[in-house]
């Protein structure tokens, strides 16, 4: 007998629709902001770089890196609605203490240095807008303590759902370049392959900024901190996959913006900060105010999920309490965490002549050294008859997962390798 407001053969009844669009507003958040943060300072350094140094021959990475975030984030959504817990928590259940702790000190390693990141895309994106260093950083920094300590989960997770919409800005620069869209068309679909060792590592570097560790964390912990039920999580995952192809989208309008003005000028970057400030006299003012303004939301947003990512994860590896809508004297290790990395991340940057790219170069080489663990861990997690029932991966989907898990792997290492010779060089 069909269900109550639906008649066999036909479409939803309105009302039925409406109920699915309000349960889905609910849910979503976790998803879509996760997949955002993911396009932060040095995502946006990668994606300007690959298409101001390399023009279009890159775009096509876009299409195979938006399936394998999909897939791992995905999982990640899964196993915290199933489980109600967070990766942290079930990795110190299932494969001990031992390896949680050492897993712990890496990823606060990792994180430190992306959250210096994070800083310094500030400091460069307010620097276009001649605010100083000494002002833009401080400041930025208090507004993101502000924010976590005095807000409850639900406005916390509503100012960054507001962030992401200001990615925007993207696309509307994207509008001022005016890319010849017969070749971005050709180049989406096309492979373009080469052995030059600066294409080999720009094309890592743009599936490594991809995936990265902290986003499994942050993501599990949010799903599990919203309290989404087994019975939504069709919603969840529709959030999940909007937040990939969103954020993929962005990536490809910041490819195409740099391609279309500063290659087709012959001018090549190492920043995005860099970008922005080329992008005027080839695209005007408002692109390049634009570009600007996006650096700055995407970097002020990383600066405070990131903190926040790494509170949740060493918070459930230990059985501390963790959560924004814990009081301070509930989760006092989850704040002081935050705040701790949140200060040192501000510091450094605020030292002179500090060598930043030595220590973000660091920082990612420490994030592809713990890749390939956390993925496995994932995968071995989500087979668990005993943990996920009938919710674990079916044989297509594990095709699929350890495939890009393997492939994920590879590149990563390779990355790692290419990382650790240019630091000792």
């Amino acid at each position: 007998m069909p269900e109550a407001g639906l008649i066999a053969g036909s479409a939803p009844a309105p009302r039925t629709r409406w109920r699915a669009v309000v349960t889905f507003l609910a849910v979503l958040g976790p998803g879509l902001i996760t997949a955002s943060v993911d396009n932060d300072a040095g995502g946006i350094t990668t994606y300007s770089v690959a298409g101001s140094n390399y023009g279009y021959t890159l775009l096509w990475t876009l299409l195979p890196i938006t399936v394998a975030l999909i897939v791992i984030q995905e999982m990640c959504a899964r196993m915290g609605v199933v489980t109600g817990k967070g990766l942290s928590d079930l990795i110190r259940e299932n494969f001990g203490v031992k390896v949680t702790f050492w897993t712990s000190i890496a990823l606060i390693v990792a994180n430190l240095g992306n959250v210096v990141a994070e800083f310094a895309g500030i400091a460069a994106s307010l620097q276009i807008f001649r605010v100083p260093v000494m002002v833009s950083v401080p400041i930025t920094a208090v507004a993101v303590w502000l924010l976590v300590h005095r807000g409850t989960y639900q406005s916390v997770e509503k100012f960054f759902l507001v962030a992401s919409l200001f990615y925007v800005a993207y696309p509307i620069s994207l509008a001022f370049a005016h890319p010849d869209w017969g070749e971005v068309g050709r180049a989406l679909v096309v492979p373009h392959l080469s052995s030059d060792a600066g294409y080999v590592g720009m094309l890592i570097g743009m599936v490594g900024t991809t995936i990265a560790p902290w986003m499994q964390f942050y993501l599990q912990s949010a799903v599990v901190e919203k309290g989404i039920k087994i019975e939504h999580y069709g919603y969840s995952r529709l959030d999940v996959i909007a937040g990939c192809v969103v954020t993929d989208l962005v990536a490809f309008a910041i490819v195409v913006a740099c391609a279309a003005t500063l290659h087709r000028a012959g001018l090549r970057i190492e920043t995005a900060g860099q970008a922005a400030q080329a992008l005027a006299p080839l695209a005007g003012r408002y692109a390049s105010w634009l570009f600007a303004f996006g650096l700055f939301n995407a970097s002020f947003f990383a600066a405070a999920i990131l903190p926040l990512s790494t509170a949740y994860y060493v918070c459930e590896a230990f059985g501390w309490e963790s959560g924004v809508d814990k009081k301070y004297g509930e989760a006092r290790q989850f704040y002081w965490l935050f705040t701790s990395i949140l200060v040192l991340g501000g510091l450094v940057v605020l030292i002179p002549r500090l060598p930043l790219v030595g220590i973000m170069l660091v920082s990612q080489i420490v994030n592809g050294m713990l890749l390939p663990f956390i993925l496995v861990f994932m995968l071995l997690l989500i087979n668990r008859e005993k943990l996920m029932g009938r919710y674990r991966n079916g044989p297509w989907f594990n095709a699929v997962a350890w495939a890009t898990t393997v492939i994920m792997v590879a590149l990563t290492l390779y990355l790692v390798a290419i990382g650790i010779r240019d630091l000792l060089a």
